[in-house]
């Protein structure tokens, strides 16, 4: 798979994509980087410590988060955006599920669209990831986290995404499916999702695991958000394991180490 100018090998190799939010509030790292300066230290630390794309968000995602206007996630993405393509050579993600953002991101030089409602919340995220011809990653969510049988919902939820991708002229070759551990889900439905990551790969797409710091992990440890490393890399182990090709971290170093272990016991040093 090409995204940017580099080709993935999503078939035999896992990737880190490094969050980096230029957001108030995000429930981990809200505030930290949104001075474009500090946003370019953080951006070189996390390409240095392994980070094959940069992810850039402008609006906290967290549950009962705040929707912010169009053009203030448009003034906050936007300089970052031309500041990661100007001073790094890594392909860039832009977290939007709003067209109008999307645009202006794809304008500045994003190379690739990371929706969270898989391209179900603006249709027209679609047809721009089609013109600009980028790669996608297509998010499990729900409005409710009711299900009939999780498995089988899961599953058409995301079908129904794939439909849209496809209708749009979206290629085969540049869609990534994401289970949304933390979104639309319960604790139970989330470590199901992990467990099941199969589920997923099964459908003959590259996949990407983005369970960092998240609620799950609080939950079952009974942690803060800046106390799960640890159970960060459990699951990024497990997605190694069950042929997940991106892992979507804050934490870039203690993942990639991770990452490259488990391959090299995974491949028994060959």
């Amino acid at each position: 798979m090409k995204i940017g100018n580099r080709i993935f090998d999503v078939e035999n190799d896992c990737y880190i994509m490094g969050i980096l939010n230029v957001t108030p509030d995000s429930f981990s790292d809200g505030g930290k980087w949104n001075d474009t300066e500090r946003a370019k230290q953080h951006t070189a630390d996390m390409i240095n410590e392994g980070a094959a794309i940069i992810d850039i968000g402008g609006e906290s995602t967290r549950p009962g988060h705040k929707q912010i206007s169009v053009q203030e996630e448009i003034e906050r993405v936007v300089p970052v955006i031309e500041m990661v393509k100007k001073n790094f050579d890594v392909p860039v993600s832009i977290d939007s599920y709003k067209s109008e953002v999307v645009e202006a991101a794809l304008k500045a030089g994003a190379d690739m669209v990371n929706d969270i409602w898989g391209l179900k919340y603006d249709r027209k995220v679609a047809e721009l990831t089609a013109k600009y011809n980028v790669p996608c990653c297509l998010m499990h969510n729900r409005e409710k986290a009711e299900y009939r049988d999780f498995h089988t919902d899961m599953i058409q939820d995301i079908k129904d995404s794939l439909s849209i991708a496809k209708k749009a002229g979206i290629a085969e070759d540049k869609i990534i499916l994401d289970p949304g551990i933390g979104f639309g889900k319960t604790y139970e439905h989330n470590l199901i999702a992990i467990n099941n990551l199969e589920w997923l790969t099964e459908l003959g797409y590259p996949v990407l695991l983005a369970t960092s710091r998240k609620s799950v992990i609080g939950l079952t440890l009974d942690l803060p958000a800046d106390e799960r490393v640890e159970g960060t890399i459990v699951t990024t182990v497990m997605g190694v394991q069950k042929k997940a090709s991106f892992i979507r971290v804050h934490d870039i170093k203690e993942n990639y180490r991770a990452i490259r272990m488990t391959q090299a016991i995974l491949r028994e040093g060959k």
